[in-house]
């Protein structure tokens, strides 16, 4: 590409001017494209790296990064500075990854990385869907042997209507959020949430999202016809077609063998005993190439078997037909000291759910581009090891973790009680105890259920599904409730969760070079159908939410104080709220209106709190008598502290009989006194007197 040419190109997408633009920056990557839309500007880069003969795997990295400084932000983190990615920034540059990693020819091993680089940021825009369009046009410059063209689009459902790449503020007015990546005639990939969608809706959007993308494909093409391409070389293992009838000889029979066994662990070791077997007759080969060959025709023969088989109708690995469910058992309240706890398992994948309910004060604070907010919904996905039987490190989520999670809270979301009626933070917790297929629609039900456990005011019960595809070259067969050797051998991963009225949450992937509308539909359906079955199962053992919070979780009593009195209640820094909390073990939550919400484990502990803040912002009695706390001296006299918080002033001429020239001769912060309430002014500020108490004895 030419240095010294700065090429860009533009056009006008949904009423905002959209440009692609090369030559001016990152000039030492492969390819660098500034990608545009209004205000939004994001750098793409893409780097080859080399390519190793004998690799397995095409090694791509994508990483989209949002730099505060694009929306005039410094970072609220305590260095100040952009550290670990966000979840955000995880979900984005897996949602970049999905729908390029398929476009590259099968068996490409040299590296690729790819980073967007968010340079502006529109603040009522998102910088997704330009980062994809820029990834595409860069990939496309870039001399790669990416199979293109790819664009993207968002999609929202506004008043009836299909509304293209919608702002932020749309979003909150629509009851659909979808990107999707694809072509004019293919669709590679879907990300999306709704609020009770029909199956007919979500393919409409699909199908008028592929409508829309062809201004943008238009101008990612007119941008590559512009820039001068150099193909980058690369090379592909060539076939021996010998070699690979060897192997099949070998091992066919055994491999057709294995994938008969139902149960996972078994069938693993039927193919691992296939295997060795294989690796044992190239014990006297001295050729690496050969043998490496050999182990790649081996993984090819196991694609081909169980493709072949469902294609013609034959059962499936485990026995069950193409739209057959797994047996599914659920068990809820089985968490002593959980609020909420469900066991949800169908087949061997199976997911224990926990809900917790807390004050709001403990919602997810956010720092991100658009602003601070907090979020009083958080769901948690956890994959360890031992759920596929191996042993592995344990340690902070990685990319897949994150996106399972957001997938499970996108399908929950539509059915959360609003937070003015349920003033609560809520968090979900998703530990997968058993994986062979669409775990995190297993965390979908298992949540769901745990959630209506604790008494939360769910809407509706939510499931979901995982279908799968198998494509020919003449015909193609769509399978329900994938296991997980059908998903990584099969051609798609579409996952669709949903009430019994309509779709919640749709994602779809892609591995091949897209699917048309007629499998989209044929998937929608079948899908409804599996999810309609699950939901049934669900409500047998749970079939709403139970009446009554759980009498473990941290319920709330609610009052209301004038807002003069707040700031007694809060005190100097928080000391007095502290102070209350920490003596009842309660939260408590205030606002600028004085609303109270007192958040405790026992209804003594609450009741506790509320007395003592009732005490504080009541007026003391007239005469009362009491010991008191010198909180701070002035000039004219003492305040003190009383009766739980309360505060007075001992003025000057109420310390002793005598005449007190200074307070300081008398009185020391912190000591203890003895006080009477004198009076309250119309201000309702409190007078104390010591003096008045020593009368009062010496009367005595």
């Amino acid at each position: 590409m030419d240095n010294e040419k700065i090429i860009s190109c533009k056009r006008t997408i949904a009423g905002k001017e959209v440009s692609l633009e090369t030559g001016k920056i990152a000039r030492q990557a492969t390819a660098s494209v500034i990608a545009s839309s209004g205000d939004t500007q994001v750098l793409v880069t893409i780097v080859a790296g080399g390519q190793k003969e004998g690799q397995g795997f095409f090694p791509l990295t994508v990483n989209y990064i949002e730099k505060f400084y694009a929306a005039g932000k410094i970072p609220g983190s305590f260095f100040r500075r952009e550290g670990r990615p966000s979840e955000g920034e995880v979900l984005t540059s897996r949602l970049i990854d999905r729908p390029i990693r398929p476009l590259f020819p099968k068996g490409y091993t040299q590296e690729v990385q790819v980073i967007c680089t968010v340079l502006s940021m529109d603040k009522d825009d998102t910088a997704d869907i330009i980062s994809l369009i820029g990834v595409s046009a860069a990939l496309q410059i870039s001399g790669l042997p990416f199979q293109g063209p790819l664009s993207a689009a968002k999609i929202g459902f506004i008043d009836g209507n299909y509304v293209l790449n919608p702002s932020i503020t749309d979003l909150n007015n629509s009851k659909l959020d979808m990107v999707i990546a694809g072509s004019t005639d293919a669709i590679f990939m879907v990300e999306s949430e709704a609020e009770e969608l029909t199956e007919d809706q979500m393919l409409g959007a699909i199908l008028f999202a592929q409508q829309e993308m062809k201004p943008s494909l238009d101008l990612i093409e007119e941008f590559v016809s512009q820039v001068q391409v150099d193909p980058i070389e690369y090379f592909l293992d060539e076939e021996d077609a010998d070699l690979k009838a060897l192997v099949s000889d070998l091992v066919s029979s055994k491999i057709e063998d294995a994938y008969q066994v139902p149960e996972k662990a078994q069938r693993q070791q039927a193919v691992a005993e296939a295997r060795e077997f294989l690796a044992n007759q190239f014990n006297e080969v001295d050729d690496e190439e050969k043998i490496e060959k050999a182990k790649n025709y081996f993984k090819s023969l196991e694609s081909s078997i169980v493709r072949t088989r469902l294609l013609k109708g034959q059962p499936r690995i485990d026995g069950r037909d193409l739209d057959t469910v797994r047996p599914i058992r659920i068990e809820t309240g089985f968490l002593n000291q959980a609020h909420g706890s469900a066991l949800f398992t169908r087949g061997e994948t199976q997911s224990i759910g926990v809900a917790t309910i807390d004050s709001l004060k403990l919602s997810q604070l956010l720092d991100t581009l658009h602003g601070d907010s907090k979020d009083p919904f958080m769901l948690h996905y956890n994959f360890p090891p031992y759920s596929v039987g191996e042993a592995g490190m344990i340690g902070s989520p990685k990319r897949r973790e994150i996106g399972h999670g957001k997938l499970a809270r996108r399908a929950l979301e539509a059915v959360l009680p609003d937070t003015e009626e349920f003033e609560y933070a809520i968090r979900v917790v998703s530990e997968i105890t058993e994986s062979n297929g669409s775990s995190s629609m297993a965390t979908v039900c298992s949540s769901s259920l745990a959630m209506m456990d604790a008494g939360i005011p769910l809407k509706k019960a939510v499931a979901g599904v995982a279908m799968g595809l198998v494509k020919g070259d003449e015909d193609y067969c769509v399978i329900t409730d994938i296991l997980g050797d059908e998903d990584h051998l099969g051609d798609m991963d579409f996952k669709v969760a949903g009430t019994a009225d309509g779709v919640t949450a749709l994602q779809m992937d892609i591995k091949i070079a897209g699917i048309n509308e007629n499998i989209l539909q044929d998937a929608l359906d079948k899908a409804n159908a599996a999810r309609t079955h699950i939901l049934q199962e669900m409500a047998k053992v749970l079939s709403e939410p139970r009446p009554e919070l759980s009498d473990l979780a941290p319920q709330a009593i609610k009052t209301s104080i004038p807002k003069n009195k707040i700031g007694e209640v809060i005190g100097k820094g928080g000391s007095t709220i502290k102070s209350i909390t920490e003596k009842t073990e309660t939260n408590i939550d205030i606002n600028d209106n004085g609303d109270i919400s007192i958040y405790g484990r026992s209804k003594e502990s609450r009741q506790e709190a509320l007395n003592i803040i009732e005490s504080m912002i009541s007026d003391p009695e007239i005469g009362l008598v009491c010991v008191g706390t010198i909180v701070k001296i002035v000039d004219f006299g003492a305040f003190v502290s009383f009766d739980n918080g309360k505060e007075g002033l001992v003025h000057i001429s109420e310390i002793a009989e005598e005449r007190v020239k200074n307070v300081k001769d008398y009185l020391v912060e912190g000591e203890e006194v003895d006080i009477k309430v004198i009076g309250i002014d119309n201000r309702g500020k409190i007078k104390l007197s010591m003096k008045a108490v020593n009368s009062d004895q010496d009367d005595n």
